[in-house]
């Protein structure tokens, strides 16, 4: 069952009714003094105090988008559990259509449609879920015009959901408001989270004898995508943005890989790899590629490569102020960076909301299709 569906929900909260009215039942049973009637109540205070708690973390878990399944939530999917991309296995499989409204209307026509699909990574070998938003004027177009439209790879934080980038962030929406308002031309959205080897954090790392997973957004993505919608796979045209992981991804692709993207935007982005229980050690105990993965070593030791960067933060309550303007004095020519700062902020949702809007018009601004 999902964790972020109502029916999940609804479930708790009947357990949680259920458990308060067993406990108003059997309370006057548990009045005596004996340590039996003690361990009792102290029994029945507890069940009670997980049986509200469970509800109430599931309404948190839907509003933020931390966990899809209860496999996520207790890391029962492993490295090893995402499928090896067979010969014989289309690239992308369109596996159902979203449902979705925006300002009153279900008319793909005037929203355009949200494909369900999974990615099967021929290089990487790793398999996982997105969706791809394909815009009313992508819809219209004869397929030899397909080539001509942007394409922008959105990706969530760690642990996130894929969902929450259309249900919380509203990169489809934004994206229709701003082709409405002529502030960006129609772009097809590719959406999902960075971890495709869950419940790991790779941190898109192709980690030694591990998970490939730059390998994965870099080739893998393009290819299937471009391939199947028609698209260009000219980097000039591909964009990748994201908040704080992902934020983190998308920097690293656009400066590690030019030949994939050549505009990236993060939202509250780190600048270097986690190392915890999560990540695990994504570098082997190699320095060399740990130094590599950190983007303002790079930026100050190794050629920058033509590339369109912007990065958003706060100067009040943002961790990553300090770290984002040493950033930004580090780009050099031919790479160039753009920057949104907020008076006050944080490493929150409520901030990146704020954010989204201007990233994702200055990033489609950037694309060029050939």
């Amino acid at each position: 069952m999902s964790l972020t569906g109502d029916p999940a929900l609804a479930l708790t909260a009947l357990l949680a009714c259920a458990v308060f009215g067993c406990a108003v039942w059997g309370w006057p049973r548990l009045a005596g003094r004996g340590p039996a009637a003690l361990l009792g109540r102290v029994a029945v205070q507890l069940c009670l105090f997980l049986a509200l708690a469970l509800p109430l973390t599931l309404v948190v878990n839907n509003a933020y988008g931390f966990y899809a399944t209860w496999g996520d939530l207790l890391a029962l999917n492993r490295d090893a559990s995402a499928p090896q991309a067979g010969r014989d296995r289309a690239a992308l499989q369109v596996t159902g259509v979203h449902r979705w409204k925006h300002r009153g209307s279900a008319d793909p026509a005037v929203i355009g449609r949200i494909d369900a699909v999974t990615l099967h990574g021929a290089r990487s070998g790793l398999t996982t879920k997105a969706y791809v938003h394909l815009p009313p004027a992508y819809l219209r177009a004869p397929a030899a015009e397909r080539a001509r439209f942007p394409v922008v790879v959105a990706l969530s934080g760690f642990p996130s959901t894929t969902r929450v980038l259309i249900d919380l962030f509203g990169y489809p929406q934004t994206a229709l408001d701003g082709v409405r308002a002529g502030r960006m031309r129609p772009a097809v959205l590719v959406m999902l989270t960075p971890t495709v080897a869950p419940p790991r954090d790779t941190e898109c790392v192709d980690v030694p004898d591990g998970p490939q997973a730059e390998t994965f957004f870099a080739q893998d993505l393009p290819a299937a995508v471009a391939g199947h919608y028609g698209l260009t796979r000219d980097p000039r045209a591909w964009g990748v943005m994201g908040n704080s992981v992902g934020g983190y991804c998308a920097l690293k692709l656009a400066l590690r890989r030019p030949e994939a993207y050549r505009a990236a935007a993060g939202l509250s982005a780190f600048y270097r790899a986690a190392h915890d229980h999560e990540t695990g050690d994504l570098f082997a105990g190699d320095a060399r590629l740990r130094r590599e993965s950190d983007l303002l070593w790079r930026l100050r030791r190794l050629p920058q490569p033509p590339v369109s960067l912007l990065v958003a933060s706060s100067r009040n309550g943002e961790a990553q102020y300090p770290e984002t303007v040493r950033f930004v004095r580090a780009v050099r020519p031919p790479a160039r960076v753009s920057s949104i700062t907020l008076g006050r902020g944080g490493h929150n949702y409520e901030t990146w909301l704020r954010e989204v809007q201007p990233a994702l018009d200055w990033l489609v601004g950037r694309l060029r299709a050939p």
